[in-house]
């Protein structure tokens, strides 16, 4: 599952770990054209500007930013988990797009735009409950995460404690180090961690906890984590999952903004990973759970600059893209009803 504008080796990595069986939700027969029922083609527009297609019928895993925490300094010390769900409760979807376009288009560093932001919210403005106290923020080794990072640090120095941002690698390497104690802090996805304990105490072959439904998944994370010696805080409202996009032109001539619109209408060609006409949150799973129709598969790369360059010319009409991408519009288009 997923993590912004980055290298596609991580894009794919992230993409094949996000892989599972579909949420819970089932098709709406209100707005699934009816089986058999040959929808036109709509052709790709091309456009410079992309946006997500809303899951609106809860196809992917949930995947909001959520701060995992070393459990016995979490538990030591009350003010931490506090502190770092101030920095959830300002992250929207839209806040997150916006960090990630400054930092991997406008290249700007992680630390600038987070410290930025905190100063904009007004959480530079902490009592000093740190007094001191060392802290290590750890951080995954892509863009989006290095600014997740910045931000709990910021926040955290404000209060008081002396901090330290260490990039550690991907989650093989800063999970151990979390659980051990010698990261305090990582930036997490609510989904992907799920899934990660879940293997790891139930084996490989283990049935998805992870779903659509945040509340659920949050609690089987909370639960896995206390075995794993973690501690979960409160969730943002962003999130880092696999989506569909589209240009906006497309979807302004088509009057669609969820995936249950376009396959009400439209019949199209789709592009992504390798493997997606196989991956269940992927074609299978928009052809299962939509009824989309997909007429014609390009084999691309995993969210990654080759999906996005065949949407922006016009190659491909929806293309799997991870939703915090900073090549994303921040708000999706008018429908043709608005």
């Amino acid at each position: 599952m997923r993590r912004a504008t980055f290298t596609v080796a991580a894009l794919t990595a992230l993409v094949l770990a996000g892989c599972g069986e579909p949420g819970s939700a089932g098709q709406s027969p209100e707005a699934t054209a009816p089986e058999g029922d040959q929808l036109e083609v709509c052709e790709a527009i091309p456009g410079e500007q992309l946006v997500v297609l809303d899951d609106d019928q809860g196809l992917q895993t949930v995947d909001n930013v959520v701060p995992a925490l070393h459990g016995p300094t979490a538990t030591d010390d009350e003010n931490l988990v506090g502190l770092l769900d101030e920095v959830s409760a300002l992250l929207t979807s839209e806040t997150l797009i916006e960090l990630n376009r400054a930092v991997d288009v406008d290249r700007r560093t992680s630390t600038e735009v987070a410290a930025e932001l905190i100063e904009s919210e007004g959480l530079d403005d902490q009592p000093d409950v740190g007094q001191g106290r060392p802290i290590v923020v750890g951080a995954g080794n892509f863009s989006e995460s290095a600014t997740l990072a910045a931000l709990y640090a910021g926040v955290l120095d404000a209060a008081g404690y002396e901090t330290v941002t260490q990039t550690i690698g991907n989650r093989e390497t800063y999970l151990p180090a979390l659980e051990t104690g010698v990261l305090t802090v990582v930036p997490e996805y609510v989904g992907t961690l799920t899934e990660v304990l879940n293997q790891r105490v139930n084996g490989a072959d283990a049935p998805a906890v992870a779903s659509s439904d945040l509340e659920e998944t949050l609690a089987s994370l909370r639960d896995l984590g206390e075995g794993a010696g973690l501690v979960i805080g409160e969730p943002a409202e962003a999130q880092n999952r696999n989506a569909f996009a589209v240009t906006t032109a497309f979807a302004d001539e088509h009057g669609v903004s969820t995936l249950s619109e376009l396959a009400a209408v439209c019949a199209v060609d789709l592009g992504g990973p390798p493997e997606c006409p196989e991956r269940p949150f992927c074609q299978p799973g928009l052809e299962d759970t939509y009824g989309l129709q997909v007429v014609d598969f390009t084999s691309l790369d995993a969210g990654g600059p080759l999906t996005k360059a065949a949407l922006q010319q016009g190659q491909i009409a929806v293309g799997l893209v991870f939703s915090s991408d900073a090549a994303l519009a921040p708000q999706g288009p008018a429908t043709a009803d608005d």
